[in-house]
């Protein structure tokens, strides 16, 4: 079988499947393991596909976005895992900037007699920060109903009134080459702000995330310092070359 007869047949599969085992793509191409992995190699450094543990995933489409009902019961424990260690890094007396987003909404639940000063754009969190007596400011603006975030001019000039000691930001997407994405150019300028104005950046993102593109991006990887609970299936150096990896379990 040609090589691009393989891969054709990889990547039909994938949209069909959106994920695929090494084994599957044996049996289907009568072909060795170690010759597909050279495939599924030559196929992510296209863009086409990413590595994940035992095959291969399709990379999402640049301008999707999952709703926060959908992301808020994906990964939820590694998302746990997250949050716990970020809440941990977070000091008496810290002024924060906490990213709308399903994993920076679990920080809140680890913020026990913090006595510190958040600011947010995320909509959820507001209930659950004045359940914690924490001292909130919140960026007004257009709420986006998909991700319950406020978005927009109004809220991109409110953030530059605030300077944080560290700010905890969700993402789409984190790729090695192409840096920190999300699907929305709005939103992401005010991440991109909020970075900007904070003394110390982490990026909250499950395995799930790496590999990945979205459709505006929002900073480099030498800009933050990334919060995972496990090494991507695609090589870790890749990224530690460019950003401090904090890998948690």
């Amino acid at each position: 079988m040609l090589i691009t007869e393989r891969h054709q047949i990889i990547l039909n599969l994938l949209k069909e499947k959106k994920n695929v085992k090494l084994q599957e793509l044996v049996d289907l191409t009568n072909t060795s393991e170690s010759t597909l992995r050279r495939d599924l190699d030559q196929l992510e450094k296209q863009n086409y596909l990413k590595r994940v543990h035992g095959g291969a995933s399709l990379i999402q489409s640049k301008r999707e976005e999952p709703s926060v009902n959908e992301k808020t019961t994906k990964n939820f424990d590694e998302k746990g895992i997250i949050a716990k260690y970020a809440a941990n890094l977070i000091q008496d007396g810290d002024c924060i900037y906490l990213d709308a987003g399903t994993t920076t909404y679990q920080v809140i639940t680890y913020l026990n007699q913090k006595d510190i000063v958040v600011v947010t754009n995320g909509v959820d969190h507001l209930e659950a920060l004045l359940e914690k007596d924490i001292v909130t400011y919140f960026i007004g603006g257009y709420v986006k109903k998909v991700t319950k975030a406020t978005i927009g001019r109004d809220a991109y000039t409110s953030i530059k009134n605030y300077r944080f000691d560290k700010c905890f930001m969700g993402t789409n997407a984190v790729h090695h080459d192409l840096g920190l994405t999300t699907p929305d150019p709005e939103e992401a300028q005010i991440k991109e702000r909020a970075i900007s104005l904070s003394r110390e950046a982490f990026i909250l993102a499950d395995s799930s995330k790496f590999g990945e593109v979205s459709f505006s991006k929002f900073a480099e990887l030498d800009e933050v310092k990334i919060i995972t609970n496990s090494e991507p299936a695609t090589q870790l150096n890749k990224y530690e070359e460019n950003t401090e990896i904090i890998l948690v379990n």
